[in-house]
Formats: structure tokens, C-alpha cells, sequence
């Protein structure tokens, strides 16, 4: 069993890529992707964790990834990198850039958060999460701990969501430079996610005839929230569009408790590893 789509809390996970190890081996999970967002800071510890349980003859391969946010009719699309060199200049300076805006982005929401008498700072957040990607999950954190809220999802409702008062929206790269940018970096640029969006089905057509047209190479077709017709629609898709099939929990512990790592939302998942052969026949 793998999972190609798994948080640490160096973006919006809750565990170290240290205990993500820990728990894929208990999980007895061959292979997982650490794909957190718009950073690859984590995966260096992700495989080093590895490397000792390999060497206490508990084996598990970390695949090195990441998860860029790209702008698509004034919301985002997500776009997973697999089988990345997480050292690769280029990738590492965009983002960079990516995570610079995110950090204008915060200071903003921060702002209308004090606008509303919540004295809340970025400032805050980042001691509080340190070596982290700070995102929305973090400031629905900070209101839970400190009892502004009863739930993080009611911090979402009240504060977060797109139509909330505190959300400001972020500049994001287009899609054809993420996919460009996972590429160049040697890795499989791969649609995250692709009824998530709540898309149309002429809509999404046309999504994937342009990513496929800049390199697209995998579609996410086994997900947490997929139901079994969600699941043949993306399967269909990926054939349509002769798009590698991937598929994750998007794991991110206790910030989503009901998704289980490798086994998704209440143990609905399961992802073989022959979804894993191709890919590595690509990446190879």
C-alpha cells in the first residue's frame, strides 16, 4: 500500500516527517510522497528517518515531493510534484518566491484578524511554528488553542473560508509554470485533487486539454473524499487524457482527523502499489 499525497508540519501537517516515517512503517505502508505545500524542507528528514528503520530491516521509501498552488479562475488548483530533485536551483528559488507571498498574504489576514479586535500576529504564528510553511490551517489553530472559536472548521466558517471578512487571496504562479517548474526539476507534475474543484465537466475538459498541453503527466484519480462514481469519473479522465493514475490520502494528522495516512478519510482508501510502477518507469 502507498499514499502519493502526504502533509508534514513543515506546511499544514501536524507531524514531524520524522513521525510521518514512524507512522508509515506501523501503517505498513511500502512507499509514501511528502508533498507539502510550496516547500521541500522536509523531505531530507523524511528519508534520513528512513534510512535507519531500512537499516533495523523496517523498510519504507520516501518519495521526494511537493505541492505548488497555481491560479486558475481567480481560485487555485493544486499541483503535485512527484520524484522531484528537491535540490534542483530553479525549483528552490520559486518557491521561495511562492512562500514570500504567502507571508505578504498572512500579514494581510493578520491585519484584518487585529481589525477585528484578535490580536493575533504573524509574528505569533511563526514562533509558535517554527520552519513551517504557515497557511490558513495555522491561523484556524490559533483561534481554536486560544478559544476564539470552538473548531478549527468553525474558524474557517467564520474567519477563513473564501467569502469569510479575515481571508485575503494570494498571487499565485500560473499552472504552466508549476508543471514547467516540476519538469525542469526532473519529477511528474500530476493534477491534485480534480473534483475537488467543483468544476463542470466541460470546465474540467478544458482544464486538462491546457495542463496536458504543458506536460501535465498524472491525474490524482484515488482520494480521501472521492466517492466510487467520483473515482470512475477521474479514472475515465486520466485514460482520456492519457494521464498517469496517482493517489493520496493528503494526510495532514490531527489538522484533518478523520483522514487516516494511506488509508484516507475513516479507512476508505486503498492504494496499490502497482499505481507506483509506472510512475517510477517515468521518473526513470
Amino acid at each position: 500500500m502507498i499514499d502519493l499525497h502526504v502533509h508534514s508540519n513543515h506546511s499544514d501537517g501536524t507531524l514531524s516527517p520524522e513521525e510521518l516515517v514512524e507512522l508509515a512503517v506501523k501503517t505498513g505502508l511500502s512507499a509514501f510522497a511528502l508533498t507539502d505545500h510550496d516547500t521541500v524542507s522536509g523531505i531530507a528528514k523524511a528519508k534520513e528517518a528512513a534510512a535507519r528503520f531500512t537499516a533495523d530491516g523496517q523498510s519504507v521509501t520516501v518519495i521526494s515531493g511537493t505541492e505548488i498552488s497555481a491560479a486558475y479562475k481567480k481560485k487555485d488548483i493544486h499541483i503535485l510534484g512527484l520524484f522531484i530533485d528537491e535540490t534542483n536551483p530553479v525549483l528552490l528559488q520559486n518557491l521561495e518566491q511562492a512562500v514570500a507571498e504567502r507571508g505578504r498574504r498572512n500579514e494581510k489576514m493578520a491585519e484584518r484578524f487585529r481589525a477585528l479586535g484578535i490580536p493575533l500576529t504573524l509574528e505569533e504564528l511563526c514562533r509558535e511554528n517554527p520552519d513551517t510553511v504557515i497557511t490558513r490551517a495555522h491561523f484556524a489553530k490559533y483561534l481554536s488553542e486560544k478559544n476564539y472559536v470552538k473548531t478549527r472548521e468553525e474558524a474557517f466558517q467564520r474567519y477563513l473560508s473564501h467569502e469569510a471578512p479575515c481571508f485575503v487571496p494570494r498571487e499565485y504562479m500560473q499552472p504552466e509554470q508549476a508543471i514547467s517548474l516540476i519538469l525542469n526539476a526532473g519529477g511528474i507534475p500530476v493534477l491534485a485533487h480534480p473534483l475537488l474543484y467543483k468544476l463542470k465537466p466541460n470546465e474540467l475538459d478544458s482544464l486538462l486539454e491546457r495542463l496536458t498541453a504543458a506536460g501535465l503527466k498524472g491525474l490524482e484519480v484515488f482520494y480521501s473524499s472521492n466517492t466510487s462514481f467520483d473515482e470512475s469519473i477521474a479514472y475515465s479522465l486520466a485514460n482520456r487524457f492519457g494521464l498517469l493514475m496517482t493517489g493520496g490520502s493528503d494526510f495532514h494528522g490531527s489538522n484533518k482527523p478523520n483522514i487516516h495516512l494511506g488509508s484516507g478519510r475513516n479507512h476508505n482508501l486503498n492504494i496499490p502499489d502497482s499505481v507506483l510502477e509506472p510512475l517510477l518507469a517515468l521518473a526513470k
